[in-house]
């Protein structure tokens, strides 16, 4: 397997005490009756893990300025009174 993904490569960790002594068959899905719903499950993606990937972050992007046309006198009249609420703000 050229990259596996972190379930496979979970799996690969686990089993590689055994390697030479366990065989593996490939079972049809249909003739597959003995599996079991908790090797389905997924372990949380933490540090502790030997296969855990970092999930990307998005990207903070500040706003820099904001270029506005057509607007009505009376939104420009909300923004110049918020700053009164809102000493934050710089208009």
């Amino acid at each position: 397997m050229k990259t596996p993904n972190r379930y496979m490569l979970r799996w690969q960790i686990a089993i590689q005490e055994y390697r030479g002594n366990i065989t593996f068959v490939c079972k049809d899905g249909n003739i597959h009756k003995n599996e079991d719903g908790l090797s389905r499950w997924p372990l949380p993606n933490t540090t502790d893990k030997p296969a855990y990937v970092p999930e990307e972050a998005s990207p903070q992007i500040p706003i820099e300025g904001i270029s506005v046309t057509d607007l009505k006198t009376n939104f420009f009249e909300e923004v110049r009174n918020s700053n009164t609420q809102d000493r934050n703000c710089s208009i």
